[in-house]
């Protein structure tokens, strides 16, 4: 089980926060073409990032490209799809032909280069109310795409919402996000970054709200949200010993023939059995990525 909980943005034209960033233990780290790097430097920055991601590190490496709609969208995937990178952040993706254009030219890249096909992971951004709106379509454009992002920041932007300490106006949105990826039989969706960075406090709330929702993993603007994530998105001390319980517990009963039976006062059948796997296989994994 691969753990995808936090991607850290770094920016691509910073040397130095690219190294500090890959050497902090964040799932995945992010270098940007786009926001974090000037119009000036984004054509040079290029070939930085595809260096930064040939040297040792700790976190998979991704670049976040600008958009197709850009003058820099096809030259960023032109020049980044190389071995050692492992993946392309695409924003603002507003349409499923849109996302098949990306992957097509992405596969042809890697032919190019000798890649194994489906070398780099894909993860577009859904950051628009275009894009939310035809989130299902893009879910199901039968990519190889495994998981989707959800952007806050253009988003709030975009349909002129102001982003509250407690997100309530963001929960039809997330949760339509979780079901489209649902639906089409995608991994768990990652949440959009948490920008008022002093308040610590509700970046953590964020994150727990995120993973309540059915989210796997957040968008992280700084080093210090990582541990937070990565509390928010593992499982704590108490589920893993109540997972533990109910599948020994359950393993027990099946061997006498029963299928339903109660622990600590709460019935237990199959699907919280299953639950209670995940759980543990989720624990062991977040043990192994530390």
């Amino acid at each position: 089980m691969s753990l995808y909980r936090s991607f850290l943005f770094a920016p691509g034209n910073h040397a130095r926060r690219t190294e500090k960033a890959l050497s902090l233990g964040a799932d995945a780290v992010i270098l940007d073409l786009e926001d974090a790097c000037p119009a000036a430097e984004k054509i040079a920055t290029r070939a930085v990032v595809v260096e930064a991601l040939q040297r040792p590190r700790k976190a998979r490496g991704y670049v976040r490209v600008n958009p197709l709609s850009t003058e820099y969208g096809y030259g960023d995937i032109v020049a980044t799809v190389r071995a050692g990178v492992d993946g392309l952040v695409i924003p603002k993706i507003e349409r499923a032909d849109e996302l098949r254009t990306a992957v097509w030219l992405v596969e042809q890249i890697e032919r190019e280069q000798g890649l194994e096909p489906g070398a780099l992971d894909l993860l577009p951004i859904i950051e628009t109310g275009l894009g939310l709106a035809n989130v299902r379509a893009i879910a199901e454009a039968g990519t190889r795409v495994h998981r989707l992002a959800f952007g806050a920041g253009d988003f709030t932007l975009d349909l002129d919402i102001a982003w509250s300490p407690d997100e309530a106006e963001f929960a039809p949105y997330r949760a339509a996000m979780v079901l489209a990826s649902r639906a089409a039989g995608l991994e768990p969706p990652i949440d959009t970054v948490w920008v008022n960075l002093p308040d610590t406090d509700g970046f953590a709330r964020s994150a727990a709200r995120a993973r309540a929702l059915g989210f796997q993993g957040k968008l992280c603007i700084h080093p210090d949200q990582v541990a937070v994530v990565h509390a928010a998105f593992s499982p704590s001390a108490d589920q893993i010993t109540w997972a533990t319980k109910v599948v020994a517990a359950f393993e027990e009963a099946e061997r006498t023939g029963s299928a339903a039976i109660r622990v600590d006062g709460q019935f237990i059948d199959y699907p919280f059995v299953y639950k209670a796997r995940r759980i543990l296989v989720a624990a062991q994994a977040s043990d192994v990525a530390h």
